[in-house]
């Protein structure tokens, strides 16, 4: 296949149309009009509409009876699935929250949302096409390749029943502390973020899948990480407006429909509230300053930033009345109760004006109109279409050009494939992953090592040594999203003090470097996140082949301060 990959190619393999859906009949009629829908709805019905649960499920992993009454009882607008396991399993899944659905008495379809950062892998786990991390597109530097892994994506989300991405990120991760966003972000310049968060949003647009850039109005200079804590960032207006706020004034320019909001509190804008809750940053800078007239959508509201310091009631209603239009409801059901309820009784109490909840409800509305075209999907094409050979060699392409060969003193790399000599390879997670991709592509034989944690004790590295003298070369694998825990450069320095050639490879953020300079030969692949850890194979691979011998494309997104700066990459040859 050619390296590019055009929108024709891609309707062609799949029988999938890649433009945006047109108005169905199943919110307003044949014409799809969210106005007159909004005049025959409830208050109860409305506030339903803002509310955004995430779905439970049974034991045969399909929607349990509380995801049943969060759609038929509280009259719920969207739901974030959890994490069906296949594609056929998402259709079908999709499919019966959507039957429920058209039981109520709105009949409205649902949105079905996704946190697809790195293609539908991230929640459909099994049969879907794993993509770069964004700071691995970041490395790759071709707004070509963001718009096909968006366009992979999305193909694959409509053919399971999804609507809407949260992602891109649109964080400048200017922070390389930052626990949270790391590789989810595209890289440290603000230039190469904008780019590529405008370049996915007009993908997704596109191809009828909504996308939702975040975490507004930036999350990249935050040492805190808002699930576990509330962060705050100290940078004055002007370093907003000249770091942080262009990715999502691109992100308006190029026709998004929704943002994420951020559980940070900016203190240039709100000393007081965290984005999520406040009006000068919904209201004040979104929609007055920035001309936004798409839909807010918050973070998860049980994340500790906002649950702990508020509460599910207090909060749900301060941020609608901050001026976001959906509450993304991420607990157990009782806190979807809650939200629902809490709206309502503002509502019904004035707290909350009716003006104000029909401002959301006409957007939410005008989103379904929009993106859902058919509130079904067939399992047997969502096999089809999730995976296929066309995806999978796309992917590949794209994982070979984030790869990013930082350095190869003495040219340690490649490895010769060809050759029958023994390779170790060690690491602290998704070890074995790694291991079966180097298995893949090297002749001689290839043995595992896992420390128990990601900061290995000195009787584990003492036996990975004893590993590595038994092998003739080692890859030994780091993962942080933070600093390196000690534990792995000393596991580094000691597969270095054996004398066997050695390629570390950092799996995370690829700061690691720093924490063990005298390695000679070091690959970043951007593979795993901080908060899901979740495995990249097309990553794994990529980095294999990398190491054998397939030229990286990448160059670094970021600096690794001290040793090398933005943009620097090497590779294989001429």
């Amino acid at each position: 296949m050619r390296n590019r990959l055009t929108a024709t190619l891609l309707t062609a393999a799949l029988g999938l149309p890649l433009a945006p859906a047109a108005a169905h009949a199943q919110v307003g009629g044949d014409r799809c009009d969210p106005r007159a829908q909004l005049a025959r709805m409830t208050d109860a019905e409305k506030v339903g509409q803002m509310v955004m649960a995430v779905t439970h499920d049974g034991p045969d992993g399909m929607p349990n009876e509380q995801t049943r009454q969060a759609i038929q009882d509280l009259k719920i607008g969207s739901v974030i699935t959890s994490e069906p396991r296949t594609p056929e399993l998402a259709a079908r899944y999709s499919n019966q929250v959507q039957r429920w659905a058209a039981g109520t008495r709105p009949g409205l379809p649902l949105l079905v949302s996704g946190d697809f950062e790195f293609g539908t892998t991230h929640n459909v786990r099994e049969g879907t096409t794993p993509l770069p991390n964004a700071m691995g597109l970041g490395a790759a530097r071709d707004p070509r390749l963001a718009r096909d892994a968006a366009r992979v994506t999305a193909a694959e989300a409509r053919a399971m029943g999804f609507h809407w991405n949260y992602a891109p990120v649109a964080d400048v991760n200017t922070n390389p502390a930052n626990p949270i966003i790391g590789v989810r972000s595209f890289g440290e310049r603000t230039g190469l973020v904008r780019d590529l968060v405008a370049t996915q949003v007009r993908a997704y647009r596109d191809a009828g899948v909504v996308a939702t850039p975040k975490h507004f109005p930036g999350h990249g200079d935050t040492r805190n990480d808002s699930h576990l804590d509330l962060p705050a960032v100290e940078y004055d207006r002007t370093t907003l407006e000249r770091v942080h706020l262009p990715p999502f004034r691109a992100a308006v320019d190029a026709g998004a429909e929704a943002i994420m909001t951020a559980h940070v509190v900016v203190k240039a804008i709100d000393p007081d509230l965290p984005a999520t809750l406040s009006p000068k940053v919904l209201t004040g800078l979104l929609r007055r300053e920035m001309g936004f007239r798409g839909l807010i959508v918050t973070d998860g509201m049980d994340m500790d930033a906002i649950d702990k310091n508020w509460g599910t009631r207090e909060a749900t209603v301060m941020a609608v009345r901050a001026g976001a239009d959906v509450v993304m409801s991420t607990g157990e059901h009782q806190t979807q109760v809650d939200a629902v309820d809490a709206l309502l009784d503002a509502v019904r109490s004035g707290e909350l004006p009716r003006r104000r909840v029909d401002e959301s409800v006409l957007r939410v509305l005008g989103l379904k109109c929009a993106n859902v075209k058919n509130r079904y999907v067939s399992p047997a094409l969502a096999e089809r279409v999730a995976g296929n050979a066309a995806f999978r060699h796309r992917a590949a392409e794209l994982g070979r050009a984030a790869t990013t060969l930082v350095k190869n003193e003495g040219r340690v790399l490649p490895f010769d494939a060809r050759d029958t000599e023994r390779t170790l390879v060690a690491g602290v997670t998704q070890t074995e992953q790694l291991a079966n991709a180097v298995d893949a592509v090297a002749s001689g034989p290839v043995t595992r090592w896992q420390a128990a944690t990601t900061d290995p004790t000195d009787a584990e590295i003492a036996e990975a040594v004893r590993r590595a003298r038994e092998a003739d070369r080692v890859v030994v694998a780091t993962y942080s999203s933070g600093p390196l825990p000690a534990g792995q450069a000393r596991l580094v320095d000691a597969l270095l003090a054996t004398g066997r050639p050695v390629a570390a490879v950092a799996t995370g953020l690829p700061y690691d470097y720093a924490a063990y300079p005298r390695v000679k030969a070091y690959v970043a692949s951007y593979a795993t996140t901080a908060r899901t850890q979740r495995t990249n194979l097309t990553m794994h691979r990529a980095t294999a082949e990398v190491l054998f011998g397939r030229r990286p494309g990448g160059r670094l997104p970021v600096t690794i301060a001290g040793h090398f700066p933005f943009g620097h990459g090497l590779t294989y040859g001429g």
